[in-house]
C-alpha cells in the first residue's frame, strides 16, 4: 500500500524503567487512519513522600483522537504496564482491550475496584488480528510473570516487533518457553524496527531462569529453624508458587500477607496457575498458634512501599505475626532503579528486629531478572536482523549499553534511535526519521484523585519538607498603607526567638514595598506577590533556604 507513513509516539517507558505506553500511529498521506496503543502502566515517583501515590502516562495528545484508536494491547501483567488503563480508558474511547489469560484478570480486577468494566479479548496466539491497517500477531515468550506475550505488527509501512520485558528462559518452570519458531520466520519475513526491552543491557552473559530460584527457595527453606518470609512483586505468580510448593514439601503452612499479595494470588487459583492444597494455607491471625518453622510468609513490600505489608512488619506494626530473631526474609526481586534508598532501609530495620535476612547483593540466586541479559538481547536481535532500533524500558543508560551491543553486532549506530518521552519516530517508504516531539506531563495520583496534585504543588510540599515556611501577616487601611507593624510567623524554618534581628529586618523591608508611590494605583495581587518575591530572596542570602512564602493581607 502506497503512500503510508507510520509514526511511533512513546508516552512512558524510555527514559524510566516504568509508567509502559507507546502509540503506533498510521497515515495514509497526511490523514491519520488507525492508532494502536501497546501497554498503559503507571510510574513511580522521584519525588517520595510529598503524598503522591503513583504517576500515570499523559495522554491528552490522543484526547480529539479516540475515535482512530483500534485497540490497546497488553503484554504482561505488571503494574508498570496494565495498571494506568482504569483512568485512561473512557477518556481513550473505551477501545477493545488483547491480553493473556493471566493479564486479563489482573486488568479486569483493577477495573473492579474502580467500580469500572472492561471489554477484554482474551487473545489467541494461533490468529493475526486486523485492527485497521494494522495486522497484530501475538507469541510467546518468557519473563518474571507467566502469559507474557511479544506483538508481531504488520503495517502498510513494514513489519514491527515490540519485545516489551522478556528474557529467554529455555526451562520455565511454568508455562510455555519462547516462540523461536514465530520469531525467527517473522525475522525472514523481514522486520523494519526492533522495539526491545533494554534494561538488561549492561549485564553479561545470559539471564538465570525462574527455575533457579526455586531450587534456591528449597535450601533456604530447609536451613531455616523461625518463620521462612518471602517478598517479591504480587504478580509474580512464577516465583510465588514455587516458593509456595517448597512450602508444602516442608510441611509449612502458608499466609499471604498485603492485599494485592491476597488478590493476584486468589485470580491465579482460580484459573489453576496455583494449585496449592487448601489444607497448606492458613489465616494471618493464626500465625502465632503455630511453630515458627511450620510458617511460610509470602508478603508483599518489596520496594519498601509505604504501608506496605512488610513495611509493617518491620515497624511492628501488625498485631498478628511479629519478627523475631531465628526468622528468615528472603527478597526475591531487586529494587527498582530509584527505590534502592526505601529498599536497603527496610532491610536494616528487618535485621534490628534479629531476622536473617538475604537480598541479591549478598546471596546469589534469590532473584532471577525477568529482563534478558546481553546475550539474551544479542539473540533476539540475530533472530528479528531488524533495519532499526529503538530500547524500551530502561533508562539513559541501558539504552545507550543496548545501543553499544547493536553496534557490536556490526549494525550502524545511527540505526539505533534512542527517544525521550515524547519524541517521536517516523517511518515511510522503509526509511527512518525523527518526528515533531509530543508535550507530555507528569500526571500524578493520590489518594483524593487524578491529576490534582501538579508540579506547583509539589514544589510547594518539598519546599515545607525541606525549608519550611513562613508567614508575613499584613494588616493595611483601603489605601493599602500599614496599619499595624507587620506580623512574621515561621514554621520549621528558624527558631524564631534566636533570628529577631532578621525578621525585624524583614519587617522594615515589607514597609518600603507598601510605601505609597504617587500617582500609581496599587493592585492587592501585585503587592502579594512583590512581598513573597522579596521575602524569598531575602532568607534564601540569610540562610541559603528558600521557605514556602505565604502572605496574607487583611484590608480594613
Amino acid at each position: 500500500m502506497e503512500n503510508y507513513r507510520l509514526r511511533f509516539i512513546p508516552l512512558g517507558g524510555v527514559i524510566d524503567v516504568t509508567k509502559n505506553m507507546y502509540v503506533y500511529e498510521a497515515y495514509q498521506g497526511d490523514v491519520l487512519r488507525d492508532i494502536l496503543i501497546v501497554d498503559c502502566g503507571i510510574g513511580f515517583p522521584q519525588d517520595k513522600g510529598l503524598g503522591v501515590d503513583f504517576v500515570i502516562p499523559d495522554i491528552s495528545y490522543l484526547n480529539d483522537k479516540a475515535d482512530k484508536i483500534r485497540a490497546v494491547l497488553l503484554s504482561h501483567g505488571h503494574e508498570d504496564h496494565i495498571s494506568a488503563l482504569p483512568y485512561h480508558y473512557e477518556r481513550l474511547g473505551r477501545p477493545p482491550v488483547y491480553a493473556s489469560k493471566l493479564t486479563s484478570l489482573f486488568v479486569k480486577s483493577k477495573f473492579n475496584e474502580m467500580n469500572e468494566r472492561v471489554d477484554i479479548t482474551g487473545i489467541d496466539y494461533k490468529k493475526k488480528y486486523q485492527l485497521g491497517v494494522f495486522e497484530v500477531q501475538f507469541i510467546d515468550i518468557t519473563h518474571s510473570i507467566p502469559d507474557t506475550v511479544h506483538m508481531l505488527i504488520r503495517t502498510p509501512v513494514g513489519n514491527f516487533y515490540h519485545g516489551a520485558d522478556f528474557k529467554l528462559d529455555l526451562t520455565p518452570p511454568y508455562g510455555n518457553p519462547p516462540d523461536f519458531y514465530e520469531i525467527t520466520k517473522f525475522g525472514r519475513e523481514g522486520v523494519l524496527c526492533l522495539l526491545s526491552d533494554c534494561l538488561g543491557a549492561e549485564r553479561e552473559g545470559l539471564t538465570l531462569s525462574e527455575s533457579v530460584v526455586g531450587e534456591t527457595f528449597e535450601d533456604e527453606m530447609r536451613k531455616t529453624k523461625g518463620k521462612f518470609i518471602i517478598t517479591t512483586f504480587s504478580s509474580n505468580i512464577s516465583r510465588i508458587r514455587q516458593c509456595a510448593e517448597a512450602a508444602v514439601k516442608f510441611g509449612r503452612k502458608i499466609v499471604f500477607m498485603g492485599r494485592s499479595m491476597r488478590e493476584n494470588t486468589r485470580l491465579a487459583e482460580e484459573i489453576g496457575y496455583l494449585p496449592i492444597p487448601k489444607e497448606s494455607f492458613l489465616k494471618e491471625e493464626d500465625v502465632m498458634r503455630f511453630p515458627p518453622n511450620k510458617v511460610c510468609l509470602v508478603v508483599a513490600g518489596s520496594q519498601g512501599q509505604y504501608s506496605s505489608a512488610l513495611v509493617k512488619l518491620a515497624n511492628n506494626q501488625n498485631r498478628n505475626v511479629r519478627i523475631k530473631p531465628g526468622d528468615k526474609i528472603v527478597f526475591s526481586s531487586d529494587p527498582i532503579p530509584g527505590n534502592e534508598n526505601e529498599v536497603y532501609s527496610l532491610i536494616e530495620e528487618l535485621m534490628l528486629l534479629g531476622a536473617d535476612v538475604a537480598y541479591s547483593d549478598v546471596q546469589e540466586q534469590l532473584h532471577a531478572s525477568g529482563h534478558g541479559s546481553q546475550e539474551d538481547l544479542k539473540f533476539l536481535i540475530r533472530f528479528t536482523n531488524p533495519k532499526y532500533f529503538i530500547p524500551i524500558g530502561g533508562t539513559i543508560r541501558h539504552q545507550r549499553a543496548y545501543q553499544r551491543l547493536v553496534t557490536e553486532l556490526g549494525y550502524p549506530k545511527d540505526a539505533v534511535f534512542l527517544l525521550d518521552e515524547g519524541e517521536t519516530v517516523l517511518f515511510e517508504k522503509g526509511r527512518l526519521r525523527k518526528g515533531e516531539v509530543i508535550e507530555t506531563k507528569n500526571v500524578y495520583v493520590d489518594a483524593y484523585g487524578v491529576g490534582d496534585v501538579g508540579n506547583i504543588v509539589l514544589r510547594d510540599r518539598k519546599s515545607l519538607a525541606t525549608d519550611g515556611m513562613v508567614v508575613a501577616a499584613l494588616i493595611v487601611d483601603s489605601k493599602l498603607r500599614m496599619v499595624s507593624k507587620p506580623k512574621i510567623i515561621s514554621r520549621g524554618f528558624v527558631f524564631e526567638k534566636q533570628e529577631e534581628k532578621m525578621f525585624a529586618e524583614a519587617e522594615r523591608m515589607i514597609n518600603s514595598i507598601l510605601k505609597p508611590k504617587k500617582g500609581k494605583v496599587v493592585n492587592l495581587g501585585n503587592v502579594k506577590k512583590q512581598v513573597a518575591d522579596n521575602l524569598e530572596e531575602f532568607f534564601f542570602q540569610k540562610k541559603g533556604r528558600k521557605p514556602l512564602i505565604v502572605v496574607d493581607i487583611i484590608q480594613l
